[in-house]
């Protein structure tokens, strides 16, 4: 079974770079084993208050190059960032800075994914319901098992 792991985001709380450190140091890496993806930032509408967790777009860009960067350095793997298409044009001010590592993992609940975030000509995983078939949020990869394999893998398994 390919697996992997997600952090959910508070960047009202403390930095990005303390945040992935505590991801990795508690069960949120990466091995090069075949079997597990590269962690995920859950970057998304804040449930406890401000959309934006009260970071201007400029600041919320700064927090998540600071979180996947940490992210980086301790794992030698750029972080999947989840996120939606909406959230991600009003907190970062769509910005494409993250498009070129980071693998994209969108949530959009419709029978289509829909317009991406700047940059990411595609996604890797789609969240396309909150329920179905099996228990909880519904996601789907976008390709084969063996480029799945290759995202865990890092290309050198």
């Amino acid at each position: 079974m390919i697996r992997g792991s997600y952090h959910f985001a508070r960047p009202d709380t403390t930095t990005g770079a303390v945040q992935a450190n505590y991801f990795v140091d508690h069960g949120g890496g990466w091995s090069r084993d075949g079997r597990t993806l590269p962690g995920a930032l859950d970057i998304e509408y804040n449930p406890y208050g401000a959309t934006c967790y009260g970071l201007s777009q400029a600041s919320m860009r700064s927090w998540i190059a600071s979180f996947v960067n940490q992210y980086y350095a301790r794992t030698g793997r750029w972080a999947t960032i989840y996120t939606t298409t909406d959230w991600w044009s009003t907190c970062t001010g769509n910005t494409s800075q993250f498009a070129a590592n980071n693998p994209l993992w969108i949530a959009r609940y419709s029978s289509s994914v829909g317009a991406l975030p700047a940059g990411w000509g595609t996604y890797s995983f789609w969240q396309w319901s909150s329920s179905g078939v099996f228990p909880g949020d519904q996601n789907v990869w976008n390709g084969t098992l063996d480029r799945l394999r290759v995202l865990a893998c890092n290309g050198s398994c």
